[in-house]
């Protein structure tokens, strides 16, 4: 079986993220090896788990990401608003990838990561990173399939209240995403359901069935409800209300899906 299934069958009281930690910290040895993996241990093993004191433990994410799961094939995180996903020519260090990659290295065994799929800078929610490049084209592949919700906070009340916007986008030399025809525009579509009024604004659950840059900001904006505090396609303000809560993908090594959920804690 491998390492973590042994471990929590051998010590039921400890805690599984606890057992995960270990393990990542180079705090397990096997055979007097320490092992940085969650693979496979065959009977006649010798497994210890050494003092708490090699673990990475009680260290908080940073920059206030939330982790939402963790194995050995994927993370997914809460990225908190303002946080660019991966770097640009602008910024390379402050990111959510560059940030949980410091987080979850150690000094005997940095981590990589790969971007499974990117969220705007001005949205919170859930994002996932894969830890091999394998585990990425894996759940990239079936990504078309994958269910991807989010909640939006939009300016006046749409009618009809549930809708579908099917329109294809396009950029602009400016990257400004365009809707209607064009050469290069590419097939979009959008589904909102309302979930409530809120004064002159209404809360909607928005989910894609395809995956462009700023799908969701540039549909709502062309059907005349642009998010609100949106500083392209409608009004700046504090922040933008766009988060993306749910987002449901197959596991790439596991026969099960992963339904990772942020809560919007008030944030649209």
């Amino acid at each position: 079986m491998r390492l973590l299934a042994f471990l929590r069958a051998e010590l039921p009281q400890w805690k599984r993220s606890t057992l995960e930690q270990r393990i990542r910290a180079g705090a397990v040895s096997v055979n007097g090896r320490r092992w940085t993996r969650n693979d496979f241990v065959s009977a006649g093993d010798e497994v210890v788990v050494v003092g708490a004191e090699l673990a990475r433990v009680a260290k908080g994410p940073p920059a206030g990401i939330k982790i939402l799961f963790e194995d050995d094939a994927l993370v997914a995180i809460d990225k908190p608003a303002g946080l660019l996903a991966v770097s640009n020519d602008d910024e390379k260090e402050r990111t959510a990838l560059a940030l949980l990659r410091e987080h979850l290295s150690t000094a005997r065994a940095a981590v990589r990561l790969w971007p499974v799929h990117r969220i705007d800078r001005e949205t919170s929610g859930v994002l996932l990173f894969a830890k091999s490049d394998e585990a990425r084209e894996r759940v990239q592949a079936e990504w078309s399939s994958c269910r991807k919700l989010y909640l939006a906070l939009v300016e006046g009340h749409p009618s009809p209240p549930n809708g579908v916007i099917d329109q294809p986008l396009w950029e602009d030399q400016s990257l400004f995403v365009r809707v209607g025809a064009h050469p290069d525009a590419k097939p979009a579509r959008t589904r909102y359901t309302t979930r409530e009024e809120r004064g002159r604004n209404t809360l909607l659950e928005v989910e894609l069935d395809t995956g462009r840059r700023h799908q969701i900001r540039a549909h709502l904006s062309s059907i005349g409800h642009p998010i609100v505090g949106d500083p392209r396609y409608g009004t700046k303000a504090a922040r933008m209300a766009l988060h993306a809560w749910r987002l449901v993908v197959p596991h790439p090594f596991e026969p099960h899906e992963l339904e990772l959920e942020a809560p919007p804690r008030g944030r649209v």
